[in-house]
């Protein structure tokens, strides 16, 4: 060969080698984290170990552009959410509805129902205060204001173990720690609100629902200043469940303001609501309520649905509501069988259907209750962007994206600078955890899958630098 051949030659295969080197060092440039993102982290005194990273296209089995510890087992907190979603949109359908059925064990005479009325819990994760009140009105629609026997409060379709609504923090009168109940009402939350009436000098106080027995304060006094710190300033007492207190005052410059409060005797909840109800709409009761069965004689005379599970799940995403997200997985249990839902039967449907749906290679999370309120809950960045991937070529992405918070718009982002409409992201936060994980859309019309995790004592000091990554990821 021609001297000059032989050097064009040799001068090829060093450039391919040096592309080859190139595309090597690119791609694994592409998938650490972006410098501006790595500063951030630093900034906060966070490790770049306590980080799990996994950015890149929605379109199932797409590589990634970031992938960082992408394979670690993390705690998610209430990303959690988006599997116990996902599962419930993927093997209910948006449409699957809630039931709770009212039955009369006795013939009605003259206005008097001569027997029990009974109630049975279906599970309805949102049987707020106003769906109560509907409810009592339409079983006074029936023909009768009075029942001589009980009212029987029919809880049998869950069978969870009790909680102490405490133990996740010590925080039992917090709504985020209620715990799961077949007869769910308003969360198992009492609203106290504090409506100023500056002619008389106090603030008149509305509780909602009516729970028989409870005598609450009807107004605290009214005080000039600013509004800051007003619940401290009340001085409330909720030591004894039936006799809430508010020793203090309430700013005038407050305005209305409302205080939702965990009942603090939640088993209760159920029961006391139900009474407060029916009497404050003019029913008398010659029994009790009470915690019973369905007996085989009784008659079914009415039934309330709840709203679809689309519109649940919104609310569990967009607000991270933690007692909706466990009923949802329950669901899961209880539809799938006849007996009483348990969080056994449910996890176990959910990893059936996470080898089936996500597939084997991807270790099934650790779900624990569903809600991501937990300690125990695992599940790696990779698995939960596939999850992302798959929910995005399904006939449920729209359901689960709209679910998400908006940033900058609406849900746990209304206020996060990131940019308003930037992405959809589930949120997560406890102690020590930080997460986001969902979907950012380019101006290019693509959309990308993001998931970041940390695990750190300094969690919550990441915030601007996942910030950082959602805008990168909508820029790059």
């Amino acid at each position: 060969m021609h001297r000059s051949g032989l050097r064009k030659l040799l001068w090829c295969d060093v450039q391919s080698a040096a592309l080859a080197l190139a595309l090597h060092w690119g791609s694994a440039a592409a998938h650490a984290l972006p410098p501006q993102v790595l500063s951030a982290v630093q900034r906060a005194q966070l490790p770049a170990d306590s980080l799990a990273v996994w950015v890149g296209p929605a379109v199932p089995g797409a590589q990634p552009w970031v992938a960082h510890r992408f394979a670690e087992s993390m705690n998610p907190a209430s990303t959690m959410k988006l599997v116990t979603t996902f599962a419930a949109l993927d093997l209910l359908g948006p449409g699957h509805l809630w039931r709770t059925r009212v039955f009369t064990d006795g013939p009605v005479s003259n206005g008097v129902l001569q027997g029990d009325l009974v109630i049975q819990g279906g599970g309805d994760p949102r049987l707020l205060s106003e769906n109560l009140w509907l409810l009592m009105r339409r079983i006074q629609a029936l023909g009768f204001s009075r029942i001589e026997g009980d009212i029987v409060i029919d809880r049998s379709a869950f069978q969870v173990p009790v909680v102490d609504p405490g133990a996740f923090d010590g925080e039992p009168l917090r709504p985020y720690n209620a715990t799961p109940d077949a007869l769910l009402v308003n969360f198992k939350t009492q609203v106290f609100r504090f409506l100023p009436d500056p002619s008389a000098g106090v603030a008149r106080i509305d509780v909602e629902p009516p729970l028989a027995g409870v005598q609450a304060p009807l107004q605290v006094a009214l005080v000039a200043g600013p509004c800051n710190d007003w619940r401290s300033r009340l001085q409330a007492d909720f030591s004894a469940a039936l006799q809430p207190r508010f020793d203090g005052a309430f700013p005038a410059a407050c305005g209305e303001r409302a205080w939702p409060v965990a009942h603090p005797e939640p088993e209760q909840m159920a029961l006391r609501a139900v009474a407060g109800m029916w009497q404050s709409l003019g029913g008398t009761l010659g029994g009790q309520v009470r915690e019973g069965l369905t007996p085989p004689t009784a008659v079914q005379r009415l039934v309330l649905e709840s709203p679809s599970l689309a519109e649940v799940v919104r609310d569990v995403n967009k607000f991270s509501n933690n007692v909706m997200a466990k009923h949802v997985l329950l669901a899961l249990a209880g539809s799938a069988t006849q007996q009483p839902a348990t969080y056994d039967g449910a996890r176990e449907r959910v990893a059936q259907w996470w080898a089936q749906r996500i597939g084997p290679r991807f270790p099934v999370p650790v779900l624990d209750n569903g809600s991501g309120l937990s300690r125990e809950a695992r599940i790696t960045a990779e698995a939960l962007a596939r999850l992302l991937q798959v929910a995005y070529a399904s006939p449920m992405m729209a359901e689960l994206m709209t679910s998400l918070p908006a940033s900058g718009l609406d849900g746990t982002l209304r206020r996060s600078s990131m940019g308003a409409g930037l992405a959809h992201l589930k949120t997560g936060s406890l102690r020590d955890v930080y997460a986001l994980a969902g979907y950012v859309h380019r101006a290019d019309g693509q959309r990308l899958v993001l998931v970041a995790i940390i695990n750190h004592p300094n969690a919550a000091a990441a915030r601007p630098a996942l910030d950082a990554l959602v805008q990168w990821a909508a820029r790059r």
